[in-house]
């Protein structure tokens, strides 16, 4: 099993370096054959997203497509599956993918109540 740190994704996705890309590339289609099998956490799928966001300026529909194709990879992230439901939500909601994120959390706990200060939140939590 090998962990895939933030700055291979980042390598892949922008292509800006092109020997790290095609290192990133490469041992990514090794797992798409099922010869590699790669792990990596919820912590660098959010910096993926973060660097992307503040350094590259993504927009939010660049960042959902771009998120959307790297949970389809044959990576497996801890909580994948919160995190593709986090994404969906991103996609329809006005919130960030941080509160999507915790909003599907507690969801999925069948939380009662959600507390914060944050009405757009609080709201979308009462509503979804």
């Amino acid at each position: 099993m090998i962990f895939v740190d933030t700055n291979y994704f980042l390598r892949f996705l922008l292509k800006d370096i092109g020997s790290q890309y095609q290192e990133a590339k490469n041992l990514f289609l090794l797992a798409g054959k099922g010869e590699e099998e790669l792990i990596s956490s919820t912590v660098v799928f959010f910096e993926v997203f973060w660097v992307l966001r503040s350094t590259y300026g993504k927009d939010k529909q660049t960042l959902v497509e771009i998120l959307d194709k790297l949970l389809k990879l044959n990576i497996e992230f801890d909580k994948h599956q919160l995190l593709v439901s986090s994404v969906h939500l991103f996609a329809e909601a006005n919130l960030s993918l941080e509160d999507c994120y915790n909003l599907t959390f507690a969801r999925e706990q069948n939380v009662k109540s959600f507390r914060t200060f944050d009405l757009k939140l609080a709201k979308e939590f009462r509503t979804g």
